[in-house]
């Protein structure tokens, strides 16, 4: 029996993405924040971790033929409001995500590209960065690198130059077919964190806020799947208030003092509150 959404159910959010033993990022870190957005997860294993709060030391795929039985049984019996997408786990798994969501074009679909952890371990290779450009992106409707993701993104070939800047960057990946690009700061070498959306008229806006000391476990995992609760409300002005979003997560993280607690940072129910009061001064 199929479930049909009513008033009284939350927006289902499918999300692909890792286990992560500790909490703090991948498929654990989406539940808890879109439990916080007042969204339900739904949530296809693509590859389980041995990590901890510092970095990846292995990464076992799940078998591509798996990922599929797992999304499409929960495609067919459930009312998905959007996709979010993490930590693939092969291109063999990027194939058949690829062949899913194109099932289902009118959902939205938010990209996390994890390229590597915050360590820089490495947890997606050349063929699958290839397969995410070929197969992945044309679906988008936005995606989440850093600023090292959106180099390893639209740089291509060895003929290519690694000093593009940001807006070039930015102008690569919409190519492919995406239709926005929020390029996050937060590895940058700055003194302020500087979050830049872009959009097929180029740079739509861009905020700025302190820098905080240390580093963050899980805060790319927390802000794509904060955005893809915010489409799945159908909130077609969230684009506009992510900002809002990640001032918020940034906020928080000033009273956190451990990495792994910054995963955290959208599961109450008071973040909701804020996140969606200060969107509606997005609104369009």
């Amino acid at each position: 029996m199929t479930i049909q959404r009513n008033d009284l159910t939350p927006p289902l959010v499918l999300v692909f993405a890792a286990a992560d033993p500790t909490g703090g990022a991948g498929i654990q870190a989406d539940m808890l924040t879109l439990a916080g957005m007042g969204c339900h997860a739904l949530t296809v294993i693509t590859a389980l971790t041995v990590q901890d709060t510092a970095g990846v030391e292995d990464v076992l795929a799940v078998d591509a033929d798996f990922v599929s039985e797992q999304a499409r049984a929960v495609l067919e019996d459930m009312p998905v409001q959007a996709f979010k997408l993490g930590v693939l786990g092969s291109v063999e798994n990027i194939e058949v995500i690829a062949e899913i969501i194109s099932d289902y074009p009118h959902i939205p679909v938010v990209v996390d590209p994890v390229v590597a952890s915050g360590r820089g371990d490495e947890l997606a290779s050349e063929a699958m960065l290839e397969a995410l450009r070929e197969l992945i992106l044309p679906q988008a409707t936005v995606i989440t690198p850093n600023t090292m993701e959106a180099r390893r993104l639209a740089i291509r070939g060895h003929d290519d130059h690694d000093d593009l800047d940001m807006s070039a960057c930015a102008q690569r990946i919409l190519a492919t077919g995406c239709k926005y690009v929020l390029i996050t700061g937060s590895h940058a070498n700055t003194p302020q964190v500087v979050n830049t959306l872009y959009g097929s008229r180029g740079v739509l806006r861009a905020d700025a806020w302190e820098r905080l000391q240390g580093s963050y476990h899980g805060s790319g995992c927390t802000l794509a799947s904060a955005l893809a609760g915010a489409l799945a409300h159908g909130l077609d002005w969230a684009l506009s208030c992510v900002y809002r979003t990640s001032q918020l997560l940034a906020m928080r993280r000033r009273s956190s003092t451990s990495a792994t607690t910054s995963s955290a940072l959208v599961r109450s129910s008071s973040t909701r509150q804020l996140i969606k009061a200060s969107s509606m001064t997005a609104r369009p």
